[in-house]
């Protein structure tokens, strides 16, 4: 039995996610490449809605690396507690601030090797920052991209980075961003972890979960 769909059978799955969700894109609230990392980096183990809640409040008063800096952790770490870990995010958030005043000026790097450096940073907070900040073609693998397609058959793979890898090599560079948010939305929407909503899903003609699992 086929493990992958075909890039052809993916290139027609994606089109029809596009149909579904056409303004598919990022949720979480920012205005500019420092908003989006220090965003980012408290999303982790937090929903965007709640993120979105803090960060509408902090962004009023912290605008810059050099404005996070003057608190300490305690300090940071009140106004994000209710993203969860606020401690080691608090820790993190004012270390990057730090490296990116010392090392880029201020200015939030536009690589990944750079990005990958900044503490509370990984390949997924790095891809998210390089395409919606800096339009680079990139997918960043979360929980709903990693158990979307994988479930699909967009990818075949047990971890977060062959499953990137299998994405890349599947779809066409110039779709890597917008997969990134169909997907997305198609697993907090429809494809959900515990009980997918297959009666309603417009990809059900291929999808290798509703075949095996739901069609019989």
């Amino acid at each position: 039995m086929k493990k992958m769909l075909s890039k052809k059978e993916i290139k027609i799955v994606l089109e029809k996610l596009e149909g579904k969700f056409p303004d598919a894109k990022a949720e979480l609230d920012f205005t500019n490449s420092f908003e989006l990392l220090i965003a980012t980096i408290l999303s982790a183990q937090c929903t965007d809605v709640q993120v979105n809640k803090t960060t509408s409040v902090l962004f009023e008063e912290l605008k810059t690396p050099q404005d996070y800096i003057k608190l300490s952790e305690e300090e940071l770490g009140k106004r994000i507690r209710s993203c969860g870990f606020y401690k080691t995010k608090s820790k993190n958030i004012l270390e990057t601030c730090r490296l990116l005043i010392e090392n880029y000026g201020g200015e939030v790097p536009n690589t990944m090797e750079d990005l990958v450096t900044l503490p509370g940073v990984g390949r997924k907070t790095a891809n998210v920052v390089l395409s919606n900040a800096f339009n680079t073609p990139a997918i960043a693998v979360d929980t709903h991209v990693f158990r979307v397609s994988n479930r699909i058959g967009l990818a075949n793979s047990t971890n977060v980075l062959d499953t990137e890898k299998d994405l890349m090599d599947n779809i066409e560079r110039e779709m890597w961003s917008k997969a990134h948010h169909l997907l997305i939305f198609h697993g907090r929407r429809i494809c959900k972890a515990r009980k997918p909503l297959c009666t309603i899903c417009p990809i059900t003609d291929y999808c290798f979960y509703y075949k095996k699992e739901v069609k019989q």
